[in-house]
């Protein structure tokens, strides 16, 4: 059972189809006329265009003509680069396109069966969180008998021209394609998650466990179905299309189309003075300006290997414009990289995706106000939806976006394409469950790019604990919808805040509703018990509030230990106190090391302390060896913190 399907405009590619073979006529589709309209939001193209269907083009005409991609791809006078370099990206994974062209032998012509065509197609979109299919008709833009926007060389092939139509269909018209980028394009062909690698912030060619690193995410990502695509970036216009030493153009996207770590053997380990080879292949959408530089196929290397070393090996190329390249070139040769990401279908039952709908909105009060700008709004700045998810383990790669819906369809009317977006992150408290209200011991985690792009994300390796992601518009007060999406390769149960304090309930009220709220720091565990000279001390928190507790990560073999665990507690009383032990975890019992025990008053002060560990028993206890950095804040105000 695939995702919902949204019809865009309602509009119904069965029936619309059977009504036109009744009719013995072929489909205009009244929804996006060929007029000036579908082409510009307010101005008019020079030349007389001529809206012709694929059979008044060329003869015997195909959606897709053998192999989707084996032909290369032209931009045509108006179209736009990312468009072709999308649509080789989405002609690698088979996965993918037969999702965006769905059904595509039953759209092909079929010249023994003129009767059962009727000019109409249809294509699939991931728009804003939601799989849209939208329907067209087979008129296209020419010039003097040719295609104004992309083609296909090989010119009886029209999927991608077609494809075309329904995307800037659904954005509004032809116009509203300048500007995407071609992870927007991606995106929105195969709802996978894009990230952007700056290869030279990577410092791959220096950094060689970082490079591998690298090549093992991409590795996986491929495999998995993911879509890659690199460029060479350009100073300035007049070095776009320009090209470099060893073949390759700037300021142009290359597709991705295999990777392999290969093993050789012992012939080829000789010949290549290495065990293993790790080796990414390359396509340019234009079929020409492969790479010259070692591993072309002119270069020394591959003249090294027979025609059965290429087939065992797997290095072999099914297209003019493929090219091999080493792990290392691919690295100094290309400066950005664009990883899109498979997150449609959970791997073995495990959702590797999460993702939300949300919005920014006003109101008058500030407890209900959800637009409070950029983290620069210190007043208002928490005033933002409030998303809290949990990384379980240490380590974890997790990339989070997030994407403002596209408002180019309401361009006619003057708004402007994009908001300024960005978002905030934050290490919470292990038991939060309210909103933030202050900043006082939060750690400022991450924060992603403000700018004015339809979606910003941030890619960061997270410490286990809970994290508060604030997403926002640079400026305050104003409206609009967004998608918020998490990747990571364990499950971090993505929900928002939305109560900023516990609820009144008859069982608050019997029990003492809170009337202090307590936030508490532990910062280190220092000068711990040991009770001879070689034995392990492996410490770890609980930090308990009556029956509540929080329990720290363990610190392995160290008497000075770095916490930095967060906890909050919303309490009937300072009478009930609250209680820090730090114990030595142990193959068969744990070890207790001691305990402070703190009040936690509204009116003590809020600075850094530290306290000497204590015996079970209260404050007055007995002292034992060791003390512990923390802050503790209270407040009467339950939504102060």
């Amino acid at each position: 059972m695939g995702p919902p399907l949204k019809l865009f405009k309602n509009q119904k590619y069965q029936e619309l189809k059977q009504e036109c073979i009744k009719d013995s006529r072929l489909f205009c589709d009244p929804t996006f006329l060929p007029e000036n309209d579908s082409l510009f939001y307010n101005r008019l193209l020079p030349g007389k265009v001529v809206w012709k269907r694929p059979q008044d083009i060329c003869d015997d005409p195909h959606l897709i003509v053998g192999n989707i991609s084996n032909h290369q791809l032209t931009q045509g006078r108006l179209g736009h680069k990312p468009m072709v370099s999308a649509f080789s990206c989405l002609a690698v994974q088979e996965s993918h396109w037969t999702k965006t062209i769905p059904n595509h032998k039953e759209q092909e012509w079929d010249p023994q069966k003129t009767e059962k065509y009727a000019g109409i197609f249809r294509f699939r979109f991931w728009h804003f969180g939601e799989w849209t299919e939208v329907v067209i008709d087979d008129l296209l833009p020419t010039i003097n008998g040719d295609l104004v926007f992309s083609f296909s060389t090989s010119m009886n092939e029209f999927w991608n021209a077609l494809l075309e139509k329904a995307y800037a269909k659904l954005l509004g018209c032809y116009e509203a394609l300048d500007g995407l980028t071609i992870t927007d394009i991606i995106v929105d062909f195969t709802g996978t998650l894009a990230e952007t690698v700056d290869m030279q912030k990577g410092r791959y060619t220096e950094l060689v466990e970082e490079k591998y690193k690298l090549f093992g995410e991409l590795y996986k990502t491929f495999t998995k179905g993911g879509l890659i695509c690199c460029s060479i970036e350009s100073p300035n216009q007049e070095e776009q299309e320009v090209e470099t030493d060893w073949g390759l153009l700037k300021g142009h996207t290359y597709t991705m189309t295999d990777i392999r770590k290969i093993r050789l053997g012992e012939r080829l380990v000789e010949v290549f003075s290495a065990e293993k080879l790790y080796m990414v292949r390359l396509r340019n959408p234009l079929g020409r300006q492969e790479w010259s530089g070692p591993w072309s196929e002119i270069s020394e290397e591959w003249q090294q290997l027979t025609a059965a070393d290429r087939k065992n090996l797997g290095l072999v190329m099914s297209d003019d414009g493929e090219f091999w390249m080493s792990l290392e070139d691919f690295c100094r040769n290309f400066h950005k990289l664009n990883v899109c990401r498979n997150v449609n279908n959970p791997i073995f039952g495990r959702k590797e995706l999460e993702s939300v709908l949300g919005c920014w909105t006003v109101d008058d009060d500030p407890l209900m106000n959800r637009s409070g700008g950029c983290y620069n709004n210190r007043d208002t700045f928490l005033q933002n939806p409030q998303y809290i998810f949990t990384v379980p383990e240490d380590g974890h790669k997790v990339i989070m976006s997030l994407q403002q819906k596209d408002l180019r369809t309401y361009r006619r009317m003057g708004r402007p394409d994009n908001y300024i977006i960005g978002f905030e992150l934050f290490k919470v408290e292990m038991n939060r469950k309210f909103r933030l209200h202050h900043l006082y011991i939060q750690e400022r985690a991450g924060t992603s790019t403000y700018i004015d792009t339809r979606t910003v994300f941030l890619s960061k390796y997270l410490k286990k604990g809970n994290y508060v992601l604030v997403p926002t518009m640079f400026q305050h007060g104003r409206t609009s919808e967004f998608l918020l999406r998490i990747f990571s390769e364990v499950p971090v149960h993505l929900r928002e805040l939305t109560l900023d304090m516990p609820k009144m309930s008859c069982w608050n009220l019997a029990r003492g509703y809170p009337k202090v709220v307590t936030q508490i720091t532990v910062h280190s565990a220092e000068d711990l018990e040991k009770k001879y000279a070689n034995e392990t001390v492996n410490p770890y928190l609980v930090i308990k509030c009556g029956k509540e507790e929080v329990r720290s990560p363990v610190q392995k073999n160290t008497v000075h230990a770095i916490f930095d665990t967060q906890a909050i507690f919303y309490r009937r009383t300072t009478d009930i106190p609250i209680i820090v032990q730090v114990w030595n975890s142990r193959k068969f019992c744990d070890q207790f090391l001691g305990q402070v025990t703190l009040d936690a008053d509204p009116s003590d002060c809020r600075d850094l302390k530290s306290l000497y560990l204590r015996k079970k028993g209260g404050p007055t206890a007995k002292v034992k060896q060791g003390h512990i950095s923390f802050k503790v804040i209270s407040s009467d105000d339950l939504t102060e913190l």
